[in-house]
């Protein structure tokens, strides 16, 4: 293929309003989604730890679920101060095992 062929291609492609249109659209939907997911982790981040906290212990593998599959996911995306607060103290419990 010619260059100057390509060139137009790609010119076409990034000058259309579609493009750039398609591109807004998927950013606020990831956005949304993400929203809509730190929501969701939040909500069980708070539950299980005020859970744990109102039983004042937590097994091994309760810990392990919360810190590994919610808290540090959760914690990497941004999550907020208030979850932090409640995993440090239910990480200061005494561990059972079940």
């Amino acid at each position: 293929m010619n260059i100057e062929i390509i060139i137009a291609i790609i010119a076409a492609i990034f000058g259309s309003t579609g493009f750039w249109s398609w591109l807004t659209n998927r950013s606020k939907k990831k956005s949304a989604e993400n929203r809509l997911l730190m929501g969701i982790a939040y909500a069980w981040i708070i539950s299980m730890c005020e859970s744990y906290l109102d039983k004042g212990s937590v097994s091994a593998s309760e810990f392990h679920e919360l810190e590994h599959y919610l808290y540090q996911p959760y914690a990497e995306m941004g999550g907020n101060g208030t979850a932090a607060k409640l995993f440090e103290d239910v990480s200061k419990l005494k561990v059972k095992d079940k």
